[in-house]
């Protein structure tokens, strides 16, 4: 067996031992994202060999990119308005508040452990886990189809999704800092490149949005398949773009998710699906690469699990819960029970892994603990909070049972009825033009009319024109097939 066929062999194992974990996880009531980690780390120890932060950045970064689109893309407008302050609010100055007041119980309490942490590496160490996780987030909340009251859920994920930029750049900054010296970074810069990125990732997400809408709904593709290549296209444009003219990528493909999902766009629903699938699937490769990239021998050792376990507790325990509570001071809206469980969804998981790997590939000193302590911060996040995320909310009262669809999955998979569309013809209405007097098996039903571009739900005594297109719904589809032959119809689109 050559490599690129044994390399093909490992990686459909991981896969499907990954989505087999997933269901177990489901059964068990743990994030799916969780077993994914593990299966990463089983497999890594001591079957396949990998280590090269480097490409596991990558991956990250690819993934980062269509989950951030994809969870925009699925969130509508009128959900997150009336939560964008506070969420923006938790998403800067929320990340930043949590990255100080974690450094400073590092830099303070590490010594106490014999372990010298200066302070520009404790706060290297609370950057990367200060924001929290937006894959973590969209999967767990939407995975769980629980409702939330006092409109938590959108909160959790506009904050989630948006608050990866402020992690990397502080990230970023002091991997700078460390590398060099700090000899050319000023505080002034440090603030004016904040600001530039956000702006600039802001405005370019915007207008990329609106410019993938634009092109989706005017190109007209003979091959509908490829609007999904398209689309993808374009998140991976807006994001290499946006960094290209020192905005922030990251920020620039979830804003445009935004716009995209809350426009009118061709073949929305295919596009949807597309990108929920691809979700997943990079979720469970990035959580798998994770995975393998950890050392087990390094990351249990007693100082990682030491400072792992106290890091991951206050975290959990002090620091969120106090940027939370200063931050939603000016929104007196939220109970003091949202606050608190606003405060415990602060979920950790591939993002602080994946920023973590910076510091490894700029080769700042100490970067073997920092990625060990983030990615035992990271395990322990997951356990604690991500286990616990439906329980606390029924322990609080904020959560109600979310109504199911009876014919979504109908409509997919079990409904025998079928969805034709015709266009009508002369014969059709030579017994009447109304659509009352057309010859139609029993159990058949005109859903939809579609007239010179204009659509329409006709009533029995609406009048039809030769050309008109028809939705046409029916139980009795052989019978209705031979109705249209009979009627010199030839051309039929089956749904």
């Amino acid at each position: 067996m050559s490599g690129v066929e044994y390399f093909l062999l490992i990686g459909a194992v991981l896969l499907i031992v990954a989505v087999l974990a997933g269901k177990v996880a489901y059964r068990f009531g743990a994030p799916a994202l969780l077993l994914f980690l593990a299966v990463g780390m089983l497999f890594g120890y001591n079957l396949i060999s990998f280590d090269s932060p480097q490409f596991a950045q990558f991956i990250g970064m690819i993934a980062l990119c269509i989950i951030l689109f994809s969870g925009g893309m699925e969130t509508k407008f009128s959900e997150i308005k009336p939560v964008i302050a506070p969420g923006v609010v938790l998403a800067t100055a929320g990340v930043m508040m949590t990255a100080f007041i974690v450094a400073g119980f590092v830099w303070f309490f590490a010594p106490m452990l014999g372990y010298e942490v200066p302070f520009a590496m404790a706060l290297l160490l609370a950057a990367t886990m200060s924001s929290t996780d937006s894959a973590s987030v969209f999967s767990i909340l939407r995975t769980k189809k629980q409702g939330l009251r006092e409109n938590l859920r959108p909160l959790l994920e506009l904050e989630s999704g948006s608050n990866d930029p402020m992690a990397y750049i502080l990230t970023v900054l002091l991997v700078g800092i460390l590398s060099t010296g700090g000899d050319h970074a000023t505080t002034g810069h440090s603030v004016l490149m904040f600001f530039v990125q956000m702006t600039v990732g802001a405005v370019a997400g915007y207008l990329f949005g609106r410019a993938t809408v634009w092109a989706i709904n005017k190109i007209g593709l003979n091959n509908p398949s490829l609007y999904s290549v398209l689309l993808l296209a374009a998140v991976f444009f807006a994001f290499s773009f946006t960094t290209l003219i020192r905005g922030n990528g990251y920020l620039s493909v979830y804003i445009a998710g935004l716009v995209v999902g809350n426009h009118k766009l061709a073949h929305k629903r295919t596009l949807t699906t597309f990108f929920d699938s691809f979700t997943w699937l990079f979720q469970i490769i990035m959580f798998l690469t994770l995975g393998l990239l950890v050392n087990l021998e390094s990351l249990f050792t007693p100082q990682v699990v030491i400072l792992g376990c106290i890091v991951g507790a206050f975290m959990i325990l002090v620091a969120r819960p106090v940027s939370v509570f200063v931050c939603l001071v000016p929104f007196r809206r939220f109970s003091l029970r949202a606050r608190t469980y606003i405060s415990w969804v602060g979920l950790r998981g591939a993002v602080p892994i994946i920023f973590a790997t910076y510091p490894l590939v700029a080769g700042v000193m100490g970067a073997e603990l920092l990625f060990d302590v983030v990615f035992f911060v990271t395990i322990i996040s997951l356990v604690v909070q991500g286990t616990t995320v439906s329980g606390m909310a029924n322990l609080l009262g904020l959560a109600y049972e979310e109504r199911e669809t009876s014919f979504g999955d109908a409509l997919q998979d079990r409904m025998k009825s079928a969805f034709t569309e015709v266009e009508v013809n002369e014969a059709m209405l030579s017994r009447g033009r109304m659509v009352s007097d057309l010859a139609l098996p029993d159990n058949t039903l005109v859903v939809m009319v579609c007239r010179d571009g204009d659509y329409f739900v006709p009533r029995g005594t609406a009048e039809l024109t030769e050309g008109d297109k028809l939705l046409v719904l029916s139980d009795r589809n052989e019978e209705l097939q031979s109705q249209y032959r009979e009627l010199g119809i030839d051309e039929v689109m089956n749904f």
